[in-house]
């Protein structure tokens, strides 16, 4: 490799390359879906990848790729909560308008690992997002999967995310879904509860299960613990996390949890690799 070469390939992973945003949908009060034209044509990214978005002015975030590869056509999408200065800016953004993307960057899921047996989802929140990427590629997989079951709890029924998508996976006969809400409304007649209820309610054979799982760090600690109380081994148990994940690309140190480096050791990792890690999530 040249000299220049090289220069040219370090220097890819700081700057961001521009991507348009060809449509946005506001999908809960405090979410929005942006679809975006792939920078270069396609993004290359496997499901459990980030990117780091960057509005120009006002910052940087590193967001979890909610779209699988296997629907990419040049094109890929972030599911993004209003939380803070970037999303805020990002929210306020209209069709058309540019945004930047470094990455995709960081391990996604062991697809290679997972074909031939059954998977167990459980995505809680906005963790559906990052799982949402994974779970349609499995579908449009399907003949090389078992049974797919999926476990999806939320806080309220105006927070649950991709509602149609959803709607679509329990009308499938070859998914197995079910959806729980914390506290129920009016409009709710489905399962109440959080989403460890709905494990009661399944079984599996869990030597042939791998079990993946996103939410809200207190929700990992009984997730978990379901999980292994149905007797899936901790080496077929995947956990996709995001802390604090500043550059991206292991050099800020802000996303460390011990002596792992999040952005490039996970997001996704595999449960043996970090038992021990549960009180720093």
């Amino acid at each position: 490799m040249t000299e220049s070469t090289s220069t040219e390939v370090r220097a890819s992973i700081y700057k961001p390359e521009m991507a348009r945003l060809i449509d946005i949908e506001q999908v809960t009060g405090l979410e929005k879906l942006f679809t975006l034209e792939s920078p270069n044509g396609n993004l290359g990214h496997a499901p459990g990848q980030f990117v780091m978005l960057s509005v120009l002015g006002v910052g940087e975030a590193p967001i979890s790729i909610t779209s699988s590869p296997s629907r990419s056509n040049g094109r890929f999408q972030l599911c993004v909560r209003s939380v803070g200065n970037v999303t805020h800016a990002l929210h306020a953004m209209k069709t058309g308008d540019k945004v930047g993307i470094r990455g995709p960057f960081g391990m996604g899921f062991p697809l290679e690992r997972m074909r031939g047996k059954d998977v167990l989802f459980a995505p809680g929140g906005l963790g559906v997002a990052p799982l949402r990427s994974l779970i349609n590629q499995v579908i449009d997989e399907r003949g090389s999967f078992g049974r797919v079951i999926i476990l999806y709890g939320a806080k309220r029924p105006s927070e649950l995310l991709f509602v149609d998508e959803v709607n679509g996976w329990i009308e499938r006969d070859d998914v197995e879904c079910l959806v729980t809400v914390d506290r129920g409304d009016e409009t709710w007649d489905g399962h109440v509860g959080v989403i460890t209820t709905l494990f009661p309610k399944i079984s599996i054979n869990p030597r042939n299960t791998v079990a993946i799982t996103c939410g809200p760090p207190i929700m990992y600690r009984f997730v978990l613990m379901e999980m292994l109380g149905k007797g899936i081994p901790e080496t077929q148990i995947y956990l996709s996390l995001e802390r604090r994940m500043k550059c991206g690309v292991g050099k800020c140190g802000h996303c460390q949890i011990n002596s792992l480096y999040c952005c490039q050791e996970g997001p996704v990792f595999n449960y043996a690799n970090i038992k021990g890690f549960e009180e720093a999530l």
